[in-house]
């Protein structure tokens, strides 16, 4: 029964290896306008990915002024990315009357991060955000080995083919040399048969006139 908990646990292991991504969360967050008509009523903001749930920040309510966060709030973290594709996320302000206001859409991908694993989004006059996402660092730097190693794969294979392709054009040019040789000495022998049966030919007719007896 140890084995097979040993096995399971590899498996699940190297599962959360390939399928894990990083997980992104919000460092601080300054909001410099609102969207309401009414500019008294505090802005409700959220964060949301396409198909993912929003995530409202409740502590987020004035305006030109910096929320900083640790990453432990109960509506963190924001989204998981994947060196699988970008994600389209964006900031937003809920309306009650009307639809959701929109500060800025965009495509939110592992590659946005540096070295430290920061991220900062700006929109003049609507607002200034950084998000952390440490894995994403790695993710970016094993794509870029594994794409790499593919390249250079696709590279091998290539000139595999081609040395192949150069080899087996090397073999029937000299196939086609030892046939057409082959071909010139079969035709040397039978000229030669035909030139002796000529000869064999003419000695037995001169056999047959009594030609050779008289000479």
């Amino acid at each position: 029964m140890s084995v097979w908990f040993l096995l399971l646990f590899t498996s699940c292991f190297s599962a959360g290896i390939v399928i894990g991504g990083g997980v992104v969360t919000l460092e601080s967050i300054k909001i410099y306008d609102s969207h309401e008509w009414i500019k008294t009523v505090k802005p409700i903001v959220y964060f949301s990915c396409k198909g993912e749930k929003k995530i409202e920040f409740p502590d987020v309510k004035l305006l030109n002024l910096s929320y900083t966060f640790n990453g432990l709030e109960s509506w963190q973290p924001l989204t998981e990315l994947t060196t699988e594709k970008c994600k389209r996320c964006g900031f937003y302000e809920k309306d009650e009357f009307k639809s959701d206001d929109v500060f800025e859409e965009w495509e939110f991908c592992p590659s946005d991060f540096d070295t430290d694993g920061r991220y900062t989004r700006s929109k003049l006059n609507q607002f200034d955000a950084t998000f952390l996402c440490p894995q994403c660092v790695s993710l970016v730097a094993d794509f870029n080995s594994s794409s790499g190693s593919h390249t250079k794969g696709k590279g091998m294979h290539v000139v595999l083919a081609i040395l192949i392709g150069g080899f087996v054009s090397i073999v029937i040019i000299f196939g086609l040399l030892a046939a057409f040789k082959y071909w010139q000495k079969k035709k040397r022998e039978q000229d030669q048969a035909r030139f002796l049966k000529l000869f064999e030919d003419g000695d037995e007719m001169e056999d047959e006139l009594g030609l050779g007896n008289v000479l």
